[in-house]
């Protein structure tokens, strides 16, 4: 499945009103690791078909790294049935954004 793009617009209907997982990952495209983790999101979100995947640029989506206290990045937040209930800061491996992804 492939990642989308969230933003103020889009969020509270791919992400809040979504009746089951999904992973969002906060990010910037001056962040390093950022630049290191997207790749390993977007293989995860291939492989993982009943998750959905979603990233929020925090340089444009201020207000929404704001809400949910995003004060690090890159930073992952799983939502279950709109409702945020784990997150993850910093770099991970392939194995471990599976394994957080499943919840």
């Amino acid at each position: 499945m492939s990642v989308k793009v969230l933003n103020k617009e889009n969020f509270e209907e791919n992400v809040l009103k979504n009746e089951g997982s999904v992973v969002v990952d906060f990010w910037a495209p001056w962040c390093g690791p950022c630049r290191m983790l997207s790749p390993v999101v977007d293989q995860v979100a291939e492989e993982v078909e009943e998750v959905s995947f979603g990233k929020v640029n925090v340089d444009e989506e201020k207000e929404l790294a704001s809400r949910y206290g995003i004060m690090s990045i890159p930073a992952l937040v799983l939502f279950r049935d709109g409702k945020a209930v784990d997150s993850m800061v910093g770099f991970r491996p392939k194995e471990r954004v599976l394994e957080f992804s499943k919840g």
